[in-house]
């Protein structure tokens, strides 16, 4: 039952839950979604900016259903966080020209936050298409980019998804030094690189170190304008089976050490050792670990 009555790291209290399920008793016609916005708005579960922790809301009713603490309605057809999305084929997805060459021959290299529906259709065609993972519904807060070159010709080279970090690594949480409340209080100053992608036309000495490095620059603002926060740290995981991490490494990202191969779904502790990742993580500031550690 304890890990069931966690929010985001904070402990729901008794008479939280019976609030939580008295309103779920008495709205049985809502969605999950409209159940879990409206839980958020009764306990105060928002974000520094005012949004809604809905989607983390309705994945914590959930596990209450599971441990029979409530019943939720039944799920209506939508796509869930973390699967895997329909991935349109246009033209826009095809195979360009090989690109050859180093960063100066293609500079100026730009990032496009995406924000317009055209935007988010070609992103998700590229990650779908190219990237070895797919691409999957990410959990919590969320920033997606388009990789640009102007040489020879403006186009499209990559890639980059921002969100939400993990809860727990030891590895990060050694690194920091924080004890588990500080880690729920100060988590939302960290955020994930979920997905990092240069299209496999593309062979461009040190265009990933680049890019890095200028995610790294760009995000702070963008963050904290979506979402009211200013992160700290930067984190990512690599599949050392696949990849060495050297244009992590190139880009000043510090080495950790490995996570426990778990997963962020595995809150039974199943999948011990099953698909261990390499750890990196960049601090934004020189600071970072101290204001992350910061009551």
């Amino acid at each position: 039952m304890a890990s069931a009555t966690l929010f985001c790291g904070h402990e729901v209290s008794g008479e939280q839950l019976e609030l939580i399920r008295h309103l779920v008793g008495e709205h049985r016609g809502l969605s999950r979604l409209e159940l879990a916005n409206t839980v958020c708005e009764l306990l105060g579960w928002a974000r520094p900016n005012g949004s809604l922790k809905g989607r983390e809301c309705r994945q914590f009713l959930e596990r209450l259903e599971g441990k029979g603490v409530l019943e939720l309605p039944g799920k209506r057809a939508r796509r869930p966080v973390g699967s895997r999305t329909r991935v349109p084929i246009t033209a826009r997805g095809e195979r360009g020209p090989e690109l050859f060459g180093s960063v100066r021959d293609v500079a100026p290299v730009r990032l496009e936050r995406v924000v317009a529906q055209e935007q988010r259709l070609l992103f998700r065609e590229l990650v779908g298409r190219y990237h070895y993972l797919g691409h999957a519904v990410p959990y919590g807060a969320q920033l997606r980019y388009l990789v640009w070159v102007e040489q020879p010709q403006r186009a499209v080279v990559g890639c980059v998804q921002l969100s939400s970090p993990a809860w727990r690594m030891a590895a990060r949480d050694r690194f920091i030094g924080w004890d588990d409340r500080t880690r729920a209080r100060n988590l939302q100053r960290i955020v994930c690189n979920s997905r990092f992608l240069l299209l496999p036309w593309v062979r461009v000495r040190n265009l990933a170190s680049a890019v890095l490095s200028a995610v790294a620059r760009e995000m702070v603002a963008d963050w904290r304008a979506v979402y009211g926060v200013e992160p700290y740290l930067l984190e990512t995981l690599v599949d050392g089976a696949r990849f060495a991490g050297t244009c992590y490494r190139a880009a000043g990202w510090i080495a950790l050490g490995t996570t426990s191969g778990r997963g962020r779904a595995d809150r039974e502790h199943r999948l011990e050792g099953e698909a261990p990742k390499l750890i990196f993580i960049l601090p934004l500031r020189p600071d970072a670990v101290r204001r992350l550690c910061e009551g």
